[in-house]
């Protein structure tokens, strides 16, 4: 069924309905959107989805973008304790992928039509003790050479110097996620790491003329409260895409007996940063449920099809490392179907790409 508001019909109460209006506006206080994020009632809900939705489709029309994924390393020398590819993890699966292969993949990506790609790792010993991080920069280069896409990196924290290099090189965005902005939390979650360096990483980012993403965790120990006040936090910070994941427990990790949370849950704050961040970009991660939860995540306000993976590579995903990777069902050729049913279309690159070089005008310095 098309996501449209008659699809979405309740009888909200009167309190989430004058709530959702001055949402609507743009006027959404955080003690409303608390409310929001509370709110359990199935009108109530499909209220404030349908709200959420309408304003995305304000903004973005039924277009959506694609974003194509290059786990390349899944080597890391942190512990975080909710990650598959944890140092300590015996469980997790290593690979790191040399320069050619890493083209090959994104070379296929861009030929099925993603918008952007991904390139992610963990934070590998190899490229964070190289020195001036000429591995990472010389894969930048090369990428944004030969293919001429838009081209995001995650690789974790890095110098301001190798940050400053990667603006050089024309990087387009740097994905680094605090998971959640309760200190304590946060230390429990990426254990032995900074959270001040953390949040500097993305602020020199943007001085240096790359757009920012930054993203949370849900079910993984923090309260509504918690939520509430990262979705403010990451308006603060004026980033440019947002998003909220839904925990999935992981094989030799300290958290592997922790349940799922509800897609409720997650779905919820998806809804509260499109309310919060009408014109941001907000993900709806193939990575966690495939197929199933994608139209969920849509509908509740997200414009991003991530974690697009192409077959044949052994590539691995984040919160689901195989889900649907060899079957080929997660490729944009394989989702388009699925998102055509929704009354979706996949939005043309040259949309995309104005959409960077307008939010790139604003930054600081340009």
């Amino acid at each position: 069924m098309p996501l449209t508001s008659t699809a979405l019909k309740g009888e909200a109460s009167r309190e989430v309905q004058e709530i959702l209006a001055k949402a609507a506006e743009g006027n959404l206080e955080e003690k409303d959107a608390l409310r929001l994020m509370k709110a359990e009632g199935i009108d109530d809900l499909f209220a404030l989805f349908n709200t959420a939705h309408e304003i995305r489709k304000r903004q973005f029309g039924d277009k959506v973008f694609a974003y194509g994924f290059v786990y390349f390393s899944t080597y890391c020398r942190n512990n975080c304790s909710f990650c598959l590819y944890r140092r300590a993890n015996r469980c997790a699966p290593r690979y790191r992928k040399k320069a050619d292969e890493i083209m090959e993949i994104a070379e296929m990506l861009k030929k099925s039509g993603v918008h952007l790609i991904d390139l992610t790792s963990g934070e590998d010993p190899q490229i964070h003790s190289e020195k001036g991080y000429r591995r990472l920069l010389s894969y930048v280069e090369r990428l944004k050479k030969e293919l001429d896409m838009p081209l995001m990196v995650s690789p974790g924290v890095l110098p301001k110097t190798v940050l400053r290099e990667l603006g050089r090189k024309g990087l387009d965005w740097y994905a680094l996620y605090q998971e959640t902005h309760n200190r304590l939390l946060f230390s429990k979650l990426r254990c032995r790491q900074d959270y001040d360096e953390r949040m500097k990483a993305k602020t020199y980012a943007r001085e240096e003329g790359m757009l920012i993403e930054e993203g949370i965790l849900i079910g993984v120990g923090e309260s509504r409260e918690d939520v509430v006040d990262s979705v403010y936090q990451m308006k603060k910070m004026k980033a440019h895409q947002v998003r909220a994941m839904g925990f999935i427990p992981q094989r030799g990790t300290p958290m592997e007996s922790r349940p799922s949370p509800p897609i409720l849950e997650e779905m919820k704050a998806i809804s509260l940063m499109r309310l919060v961040h009408p014109d941001r970009l907000i993900p709806a991660s193939y990575d966690i449920d495939g197929l199933k939860g994608l139209g969920l995540r849509l509908m509740a306000g997200a414009n991003v099809v991530t974690s697009l993976i192409p077959p044949r590579f052994h590539l691995r995903g984040v919160a689901q490392a195989e889900l649907d990777v060899e079957s080929s069902l997660r490729t944009l050729s394989g989702v388009k179907p699925y998102l055509q049913k929704l009354g979706l279309e996949v939005a043309s690159l040259k949309s995309y790409r104005k959409w960077i070089e307008e939010e790139k005008a604003r930054l600081p310095g340009k």
